[in-house]
């Protein structure tokens, strides 16, 4: 039974957003005037030691909360490596605006495209990933501390200002929603699914145009791997 129910070894990922939330919610409580500001600056300042020495499990995720946060965090990084490839497609495109190569459908040669254009058929797609990523970071951005655990808490807590602090958007409007929704997990899973199927296009496509066959490309050393039967396959 506890295989099957421990988390922690898992939930650990979230600490620094846990730690972020709980520091939150402590000034929530001593605006409120349920904690002295001493008694806020010593939780305070055990957090912060937590967060600079943090090498034990011995703390509460609150995984609403952290889930948000660190998701927020993490696919905004990917954003921004997402925006930073599409100025490169946009880049090359400019640059290589005068080369030609054959179109194909079915693997045989259709009819002659740019070079430029091959490479803004992904951009396509991947400029399309970016605006659903952005809907998916706006779905995830509502903070839902301080609405307990089903039904809201009793200590007129300035629940906007803990948001305003830890960066969401808006306040999950409904307690009971706000506990039990993970559709943000859900919908980054369907967004990731969408976003793979993308690379695994350019990816295949790469694949075969810097084959023998093809030889339209040629793909760096540091990003390629060989075979030890046959050194002449890269």
């Amino acid at each position: 039974m506890e295989a099957y129910n421990e988390s922690l070894s898992l939930d650990k990922a979230f600490y620094a957003e846990d730690i972020d939330g709980s520091i939150a919610w402590a000034r929530a409580n001593k605006n409120a005037g349920i904690l002295t500001e001493k008694e806020f600056k010593e939780i305070e300042r055990g957090f912060v030691m937590v967060r600079k020495e943090w090498d034990s499990d011995s703390f509460q995720i609150k995984p609403g909360v952290d889930e948000r946060l660190w998701l927020r965090k993490k696919l905004h990084q990917i954003e921004d490596h997402l925006t930073s490839l599409l100025k490169v497609i946009v880049s090359r495109a400019e640059n290589d605006i005068d080369l030609l190569l054959p179109g194909y459908t079915h693997l045989q040669r259709a009819q002659p495209v740019r070079w430029s254009h091959w490479l803004l058929n992904y951009g396509a797609c991947f400029a399309r990933d970016l605006r659903a990523l952005e809907f998916v970071i706006q779905e995830l951005n509502y903070c839902p501390l301080g609405c307990g655990a089903l039904s809201g808490n009793v200590f007129n807590i300035d629940r906007r200002a803990i948001a305003d602090e830890l960066g969401f958007k808006e306040l999950c409007m409904n307690s009971m929603d706000a506990v039990s929704d993970r559709d943000f997990l859900l919908k980054t899973m369907g967004w990731g699914s969408d976003f793979m199927l993308h690379v695994s296009r350019i990816a295949e496509d790469l694949c075969i145009y810097s084959s023998q066959e093809f030889g339209f490309v040629k793909l760096a050393d540091a990003y390629s791997t060989g075979s030890s039967l046959m050194p002449q396959k890269k």
